[in-house]
């Protein structure tokens, strides 16, 4: 097959303090799945699970809202397959919890007439 049939992607993943961004050739049709398992990116971060893990183009979540998900998406090229880490902590108790410290924060005893 002549470079001409391939299409240029990058498989993406990023952790805290490291990210690594991986250029691929592909063949049209290919999938985001196919392209991360051809990728080898989990040479270098073998925590993932490329079957289990949620995936994103260009930010936008396979799987949901009209999207196909990662083993039927076909890539276009200059897509950008993102792979996704599982949270770390439940959205809504954290904003829970940050509303409850603002909310000490402001209360001071100088600001207590009851006092």
């Amino acid at each position: 097959m002549a470079d001409f049939d391939l299409i240029a992607v990058e498989v993406a993943y990023a952790l805290p303090h490291r990210q690594k961004i991986i250029p691929l050739l592909v063949k049209p049709g290919t999938t985001a799945l196919e392209a991360v398992v051809q990728s080898g990116i989990t040479a270098a971060f073998p925590e993932i699970n490329p079957d289990a893990a949620k995936m994103g183009i260009f930010g936008q979540s396979l799987g949901v809202k009209g999207l196909a998900a990662p083993n039927a998406y076909q890539l276009n090229a200059g897509d950008r397959v993102e792979i996704y880490r599982p949270l770390t902590a439940d959205p809504m108790e954290t904003r829970r919890r940050r509303a409850e410290k603002a909310r000490d924060d402001n209360i001071s005893p100088a600001a207590d007439s009851s006092l």
